[in-house]
């Protein structure tokens, strides 16, 4: 992957985590007591601004009781 389709896949992801925590009305800092990860980390991730690891995506996935294959369940076109 080059640096372009990194950077919309984390968009990709970080809208999804969004729509996820408003869907269950989690504020940030909430979402943040229950996965141990700083809220603006999270606010970073959200905006697409931060490439996470397959770790973190586990701990949001626990904070927001869902399973991680929701959080990586979300439309991406990759370029050929």
């Amino acid at each position: 992957m080059d640096k372009e389709e990194i950077k919309k896949l984390n968009l990709a992801f970080g809208e999804n985590l969004r729509k996820i925590r408003d869907s269950k009305k989690i504020s940030l800092l909430q979402l943040s007591y229950n996965c141990s990860i700083d809220e603006s980390k999270i606010s970073k991730i959200e905006h697409g601004r931060f490439n996470i690891k397959l770790s973190t995506v586990f701990e949001l996935a626990k904070g927001l009781d869902i399973s991680p294959e929701k959080l990586l369940h979300f439309p991406f076109e990759q370029e050929m």
